[in-house]
């Protein structure tokens, strides 16, 4: 904790100065980049009732944890249209109880965590070549893995190298990135989408893209990891992949803007069958006892938002997968439906404050509910037993700008109930604070 604390006050006092050296001129065209972002959570939870509890079940006990995310974003221009970006990342702290036992976890930070001590390694590293399909341009301002300058309206785009699936997929304006808007990773993607990363949420990819001012196209193709939710990945690449295709449609109402993705999914690899583990061993089943490559696991998500007026925007979500094979990358959620609401704090003169409040309701297939029941593991869930209900979440949290555009502090209250999809477990109440620094 005191490492993590000194880092913190460190990357707060570099971002405080760094930003008044920021550049505002809406004209210039860089040619390199370099941008940064350090982000705090500390999570408090009090005791709660357990009838029982497993190897993989969330603690009863009162219980904080800490986690801290650190992350450099440097870019260049290589030609008309191209550039690469490298961005070294230092991550450490943990989940609440190691981000075991709730589906919908509450820190969507610490996906990217694999151990507790601060540790640096390559987030991402990649190359993209855009290709202008017309002479309109818009300009884009410098941002994270953004360089500025004009940029075509109508593109087509490949990207290679290491990335993070979800900078291309399922985006959304009011729910998406944990470090400044909702926590849960119920709330931050598509729950059912087991989408392929790493432990610390990255994967070397391919992705195509077709953009217009009001449809876009996208096709990645991923590698993914050797072990369920392991940090290696499987160089195995023609039967271990994930397939990722997204239409979005942008419209408006009224003058209010509106998209709508839709997303499927396809990851091959040598998962496990809760079918075929509950066959071997009725009374204690190894899902990684069927592990064999050709298994197949799909599914389908919709994502949509809605501007309400200048200042507020609402959003719903909703995915489904097979669920005969297990989870490999994301998290142990099978079906998913989730909404909420976020208000930039104009109203009362806060400009760059920003409120939200979410709902998250997630399942799991039979043959998930029967494999947990009889006291399978997977690797978030496993309570050594399962009196099934779907998992409810519900999250509130206000983040309020400290130093224009650079420094945020975040409170957030979350309520679980049926952690894990258990009824014999919880409710779980659930306190965070968030510092998020930005240049």
């Amino acid at each position: 904790m005191q490492k993590i604390t000194t880092i913190l006050f460190i990357l707060i006092a570099f971002t405080a100065v760094s930003v008044k050296a920021q550049q505002t001129d809406s004209t210039k065209e860089e040619k390199f980049s370099c941008h940064f972002q350090a982000t705090v959570i500390t999570q408090y939870k009090p005791g709660f009732q357990a009838k029982y509890s497993g190897p993989n079940s969330l603690s009863p006990k009162e219980e904080t944890q800490t986690s801290l995310t650190s992350t450099l974003y440097a870019g260049a221009k290589l030609w008309k249209g191209a550039t690469v970006f490298i961005n070294p990342e230092i991550a450490g702290g943990s989940g609440l109880s190691g981000a075991l036992g709730i589906a919908d976890a509450t820190n969507g930070e610490t996906f990217r965590i694999g151990s507790s001590t601060p540790a640096i390694y390559l987030a991402r590293a990649f190359f993209r070549q855009e290709f202008s399909l017309d002479n309109n341009n818009a300009y884009q301002s410098s941002d994270f893995n953004q360089l500025a300058g004009n940029r075509p309206t109508k593109y087509f785009a490949i990207t290679i190298g290491k990335i993070g699936i979800t900078d291309y997929f399922d985006a959304n304006s009011y729910s998406h990135d944990p470090r400044t808007q909702f926590m849960s990773w119920g709330l931050m993607a598509n729950g059912a989408w087991d989408y392929p990363a790493n432990t610390r949420g990255y994967t070397p990819s391919i992705v195509l893209e077709y953009v217009t001012t009001k449809n876009e196209l996208r096709y990645g193709l991923s590698m993914v990891p050797l072990s369920a939710n392991g940090n290696q990945m499987d160089g195995n690449i023609w039967q271990a992949n994930s397939s990722t295709l997204e239409y979005t449609h942008h419209y408006s109402i009224k003058d209010k803007a509106g998209t709508v993705r839709l997303l499927s999914f396809l990851t091959t690899t040598h998962m496990g069958n809760y079918e075929q583990s509950i066959a071997l061993d009725p009374t204690a089943p190894d899902i990684t006892a069927t592990r064999e490559y050709g298994r197949v696991k799909y599914g389908f998500g919709i994502n949509a938002e809605q501007q309400l007026t200048k200042d507020a925007g609402i959003f719903a979500r909703a995915s489904w997968n097979d669920g005969h094979t297990e989870t490999w990358a994301f998290t142990e959620i099978d079906r998913s439906v989730s909404a909420g609401i976020s208000v930039i704090g104009n109203q009362w003169k806060r400009s760059g404050d920003n409120v939200g409040l979410a709902y998250v309701m997630s399942g799991i297939s039979q043959p998930h509910r029967d494999y947990l029941k009889d006291g399978g593991d997977g690797f978030i869930l496993g309570d050594g037993n399962l009196n099934y209900g779907l998992e409810h979440l519900l999250e509130f949290y206000y983040s309020a700008e400290v130093v224009k555009n650079s420094i945020y502090i975040s409170g957030a209250y979350q309520f679980v109930v049926n952690p894990g999809y258990n009824q014999d477990r919880g409710p779980v109440n659930v306190f965070s604070l968030r510092v998020h620094a930005r240049i």
